[in-house]
């Protein structure tokens, strides 16, 4: 099946250095991130760093490797696709990060080579220096095999003769997982953990975009639809509450981590935090390390 990758603009590709935290970046002191998830809104999961990456200069891509053209229960196909489509352009606009749509049915991604090799394109031509994506432990599917395919481009990318028609990366990316509450076969254990208090506005306007998923799939499949505020003022609130915005709660589950990385004043009072793990498929960088690549730290 041929694939029509939607974005707003193909990035130059540039050489990288690591920058020193808290000054905006241009050039070759850029960072480069791209996130890969399986449908639209599924890298909005950690839109509250990717947030903090922009604003400090540095080049985010996000990129969802199906269409969403089944997630709804009164339309689908084309015209949904085409929707959540415009969805993804919304949100990526909320940061002013680029948002790439592959067009592949959802609900029926599956870890082929044809897919394989898009996703190893799309991590060279971006020049990718950190690679994240879902776990290959997951409820549905297409997050499960989303995650196969990014493993399995690990290494790949720095092959000449693997999708030659790209030039290759000279050296591996470090790949990382999303957080999630899975368990089995082994539960998510970070190595990084960013507070987004000061961009939680932003991460919750990228998920607002997606109407048709935050106000219409979602509650209709959580059995919920009659909750939902038919005033878009009281949805953004709404929603806020109900993904778990306005607490406490993620900054009390990585607490521990937060006070190391922060120091006890600032990493005591974190609120929203999002966390990544290290995959053993990538570049493995020590603490100090991730520190430099992810600047959020005094």
């Amino acid at each position: 099946m041929t694939k029509i990758r939607y974005s707003l603009s193909l990035l130059a590709a540039v050489g990288v250095l690591l920058p020193a935290p808290g000054v905006a970046q241009s050039g070759e002191s850029q960072l480069r991130i791209i996130v890969i998830g399986a449908h639209p809104d599924d890298p909005e999961k950690v839109g509250g760093t990717m947030a903090k990456f922009v604003e400090m200069g540095h080049k985010v891509r996000l990129v969802s490797l199906t269409n969403g053209n089944a997630g709804h229960f009164e339309m689908g196909g084309g015209p949904l696709a085409q929707r959540r489509y415009k969805e993804t352009q919304c949100a990526g606009g909320v940061i002013g990060a680029e948002y790439v749509v592959l067009d592949n049915d959802d609900g029926k991604l599956m870890p082929t080579l044809e897919n394989r090799e898009e996703v190893i394109r799309q991590i060279r031509e971006f020049q990718a220096d950190i690679v994240i994506s879902p776990r290959p432990n997951d409820y549905h599917p297409d997050h499960r095999n989303t995650a196969l395919l990014v493993r399995d481009a690990a290494y790949m990318v720095t092959v000449p003769n693997i999708v030659a028609s790209v030039p290759h990366l000279m050296k591996n990316p470090i790949f990382m997982y999303m957080a999630d509450r899975f368990t089995e076969p082994s539960p998510f254990v970070p190595d990084i953990v960013v507070a987004i208090d000061d961009v939680i506005e932003k991460k919750i306007d990228m998920y607002h975009c997606h109407e048709s998923q935050m106000y219409e799939w979602l509650p209709y499949n959580q059995g919920v639809l009659d909750a939902v505020p038919s005033d878009t003022s009281r949805r953004r609130d709404w929603l806020a509450n109900v993904r778990g915005f306005r607490t406490s709660q993620p900054g009390q589950t990585y607490r521990e981590m937060l006070i190391q990385l922060y120091g006890q004043q600032q990493g005591s009072q974190v609120r929203q935090a999002e966390a990544f793990q290290v995959s053993e498929y990538g570049a493995q960088p020590s603490l100090e390390e991730l520190k430099r690549l992810f600047p959020f730290f005094n």
